[in-house]
């Protein structure tokens, strides 16, 4: 966790900022290994040069923070404190000049918080930290690989639960009921986002939501959903038919099939983002469904289940070894099918490893 330090100190250093003022759960987490939802109250990690880095959260949540592993100071606040006083006099503490330049998470931070900071130092200038976190966070390690390998057994393990409840009749939400009551069995205690089970025209909306839709012969069910484990997401799709489906169905599956079999195949070092996404998109496109793909062909994967990069088709961002991303090209044609097949894959130094495991090839659930 110190080496994390270190290299957002050194960008620090190289680029003379004197304090970095983060406050999002994730990337407080990811610096300090300390996790905290603390709703509408403050959490925030303030890194300096040299000095000793501090920790802000909610009284009731310091004992979490230290048994987290963070040995530096952790000030606590309770309801009825000013945090905001509390912090300037433990940065006083530690820097007795002016302070000129600071790096601040401007995407998360709101109005009231940027007033508050600026006040505090009413002669800085004020720098996006989010770039420089964001390249920290895109390259996994061996643990983080661990455990997100962790999370994508899970994930196939859900989907598999799905399909097995898959019956005439049964609703979306009955599916999704018995997948989820199934992880909790398992010890999981957070989704990587809202579980997805969609069936025939709901299918066919990228971002659909499950209702009451009954399952019936004839249709696509598709699962998309991902598991949390400590701290860290998968994200997994599959389409799987019930009972037989006519040939424009078989053939829209086929082709998001094919294509994400060949994105993954062109994840290697050295190949750009846009190449990959390029890679699928052609294939769909020339098969007729190209304004059928409205979405980017994946995203970056860890602590949050939407991180950077994204993997679009203007993205020149070079792969490089320990990125971990989503490769789902996905066809949504309505009134006919919506198909999407989607894996969580990481770049090694040869190639590529898928790390979610369910099969892709077409089944057809009878």
């Amino acid at each position: 966790m110190n080496q994390r330090l270190n290299k957002l100190q050194s960008w620090m250093k190289e680029n003379d900022i004197q304090i970095s003022f983060i406050t999002s759960s994730e990337n407080v987490f990811y610096l300090s290994g300390f996790y905290s939802d603390p709703h509408e109250r403050l959490l925030a990690l303030a890194v300096f040069q040299e000095d000793e880095p501090f920790l802000v959260c909610p009284s009731m949540e310091k004992h979490s923070a230290k048994r987290s592993g963070w040995n530096f100071e952790i000030i606590g606040y309770n309801d009825i404190d000013h945090p905001w006083e509390m912090i300037h006099k433990a940065i006083n503490k530690r820097i007795n000049k002016t302070i000129t330049k600071v790096s601040i998470e401007k995407e998360h931070m709101n109005v009231e918080r940027y007033e508050a900071i600026s006040q505090l130092f009413p002669h800085s200038s004020f720098v996006s930290a989010e770039d420089k976190l964001r390249t920290l966070r895109m390259m996994k390690d061996a643990t983080e690989l661990k455990i997100i390998e962790e999370a994508c057994a899970l994930a196939d393990y859900a989907v598999q639960v799905g399909v097995s409840e898959i019956k005439e009749g049964k609703t979306e939400l009955e599916v999704l009921s018995a997948i989820e009551f199934a992880l909790k069995k398992k010890g999981v205690t957070e989704m990587s986002f809202a579980t997805m089970v969609l069936t025939g025209a709901n299918a066919a909306n990228p971002h659909g939501t499950p209702g009451l839709n009954k399952i019936k012969k004839g249709d696509f069910v598709l699962f998309d959903l991902g598991v949390v484990v400590d701290r860290y997401c998968s994200d997994i799709t599959r389409t799987v038919a019930y009972g037989d489906i006519n040939e424009k169905q078989e053939e829209i599956y086929q082709t998001v099939l094919k294509a994400q079999l060949a994105a993954v195949e062109a994840s290697r070092p050295g190949t750009t983002a846009s190449e990959i996404d390029l890679t699928a998109r052609r294939i769909i496109s020339e098969v007729g469904y190209g304004e059928y793909f409205p979405h980017r062909l994946g995203h970056g994967l860890g602590i949050s289940v939407h991180e950077y990069p994204s993997m679009t088709e203007t993205n020149e961002l070079i792969l490089q070894e320990g990125m971990v991303y989503t490769i789902e090209p996905g066809i949504y044609v309505p009134d006919v099918a919506g198909v999407r097949i989607e894996d969580d894959v990481f770049i090694t130094s040869e190639g590529v490893k898928v790390l979610t495991k369910f099969p892709k090839e077409l089944q057809i659930i009878k």
